[in-house]
């Protein structure tokens, strides 16, 4: 035998030594089934009915979008015609009288005295709200409170017999590829328990500001909302709320709300029947590779300061926009989309500190936030300036110009606007692929606030110097700020 085929031997049994030896010894076997775990969570699920006042008009919309079709002529499209259209507004005769409509949906005991959670939009225009237990009684059900940012509604059923709540779980220390078990009543088929596993964590699916949704391939249908999600422990790490479906069916995609996020709104919910949430006064929005590497961070992190709002907590701990929020509170900001939700459950008049990056170096500051008040009153319009003579430069792969009468009327800037404006956006440049356009105010590059066109090539020379590949570039459009991160060297 050669020497070499004596190493390749040696080399194949260390290699398979070493995966033995890898194998996690903490791995959990696949369970045999979930027979004893779902007994012991079903008297704890409960499914709700709710029924509503349909008004004719809302019947007659309800009623066409679900209309037969048939090829034109057919006897069947003049019957259903005339079935439809019989008791339409538009069709002369008597109007629909209103009629109760119902709707299905799912809850959890959450203790023994009778509280009930579901999802807000389960319940959202009920006139009558009717919780059935596991046994199938039926109970009348009040409305405790409900919150539309994170549709969380917490109710309230009183009952002679005993109620087994459930109890909450970490959703935070749920993994990726964990079991979960979904138990629910979907299609109105109540007591139905499916199970799958953790499919992603922190997914945001635009449906509010606080979207942080774990998803699962277990089964979720219609009449699952509200329902729980269970760990292998019979804990709740979840709320059941959401489908990606074209066809309104499972197709193993379903979003839950973290039991980390729902649990603290709940016990307010319980205990006043509404939600307070903290507020700061910063508009933010997500760090890119070009933005970490054109204000000089070791990596993309943190959120990024788009604009403060005057009088705001941010604006008196003097925080500045560019800046970029590296920890909230002790906590670290790798996501921007931490930081609403850390903010949003701050307590009122709490101090909390901020560690902000600004200027290639670590600040700490101090805020105290405020109640959030979804009817503060928006902030003054600043000063008119006065019109001046415009002018243009080429700066950023940019042309942009001074603010002149013209140019307001031509790009319906208003008065008080300020900064230098984009006459023109080259094809294929680095601006246009940024998404700007002719009409954007330039109104800072850096943190250095841009008057005047002029002002703008010697800050890009300065972060050039610097050896910076990209610069930070505050761009305004309708009143709205964000940065977008542009190179430094232009064609």
């Amino acid at each position: 035998m050669s020497l070499l085929s004596l190493r390749s031997r040696h080399g194949a049994v260390a290699v398979i030594a070493a995966l033995l030896l890898a194998t996690p010894a903490t791995a959990k076997p696949a369970p045999e089934g979930f027979a004893d775990l779902a007994d012991k969570l079903l008297p704890s699920v409960v499914n709700i009915s709710t029924t509503q006042t349909v008004k004719p008009e809302k019947q007659h919309e309800r009623s066409t979008p679900g209309r037969p079709q048939f090829p034109p002529g057919s006897p069947f499209e003049e019957f259903f015609k005339d079935f439809f259209n019989r008791e339409s507004p538009q069709s002369g005769k008597p109007e629909a009288k209103p009629r109760k409509a119902t709707s299905l949906g799912s809850g959890f005991v959450i203790d023994a005295t009778g509280y009930i959670v579901t999802n807000n939009h389960v319940i959202a225009d009920a006139d009558e709200i009717t919780v059935i237990l596991s046994d199938d009684t039926s109970l009348k059900a009040e409305v405790i409170g409900r919150d539309t940012k994170t549709d969380v509604a917490v109710l309230k059923v009183k009952t002679d017999k005993p109620l087994v709540g459930v109890t909450w779980g970490d959703s935070d220390k749920a993994r990726v590829g964990d079991w979960v078990l979904a138990i629910g009543n979907p299609f109105g088929l109540g007591g139905s328990v499916t199970a799958g596993i953790l499919s992603a964590r922190q997914r945001d699916i635009n449906s509010g500001p606080y979207d942080d949704f774990l998803q699962t391939d277990a089964s979720i249908n219609r009449g699952n909302s509200g329902g729980p999600m269970f760990n292998m422990d019979g804990a709740v790490i979840g709320i059941n709320t959401a489908i990606y479906s074209p066809s309104g069916g499972s197709i193993g995609i379903g979003f839950a709300i973290p039991a980390a996020l729902a649990q603290p709104i709940i016990e307010q919910l319980k205990a006043t029947g509404k939600v307070e949430r903290g507020w700061i006064g910063a508009r933010i929005q997500p760090v890119t590779d070009d933005m970490a590497e054109s204000v000089g961070l070791d990596k993309t992190r943190g959120a990024l300061v788009a604009a403060i709002d005057p009088g705001s907590p941010a604006q008196q701990a003097k925080l500045q926009p560019g800046d970029v929020i590296l920890t909230y509170d002790g906590k670290p900001i790798e996501r921007s989309r931490q930081l609403p939700r850390l903010v949003a459950d701050t307590p009122p008049d709490k101090v909390v500190k901020l560690t902000l990056w600004r200027d290639g170096r670590e600040y700490e500051a101090d805020l105290k936030a405020m109640a959030l008040n979804s009817n503060r009153a928006a902030p003054p319009a600043p000063e008119p300036e006065k019109p001046k003579t415009p002018a243009a430069v080429d700066a950023l792969g940019l042309k942009l110009a001074k603010l002149s009468p013209e140019l307001r009327k031509q790009f319906s800037l208003s008065d008080g606007a300020k900064g230098a404006v984009v006459i023109e956006v080259p094809q294929n440049s680095p601006g246009a692929a940024q998404g700007l356009r002719a009409g954007d105010l330039v109104v800072a590059v850096g943190h250095a606030a841009v008057a005047n066109p002029e002002d703008v090539p010697g800050l890009v020379a300065g972060a050039k110097k610097a050896g910076h590949k990209n610069i930070l570039v505050r761009v305004e459009r309708e009143g709205n700020t964000r940065f977008v991160a542009l190179p430094t060297e232009t064609s």
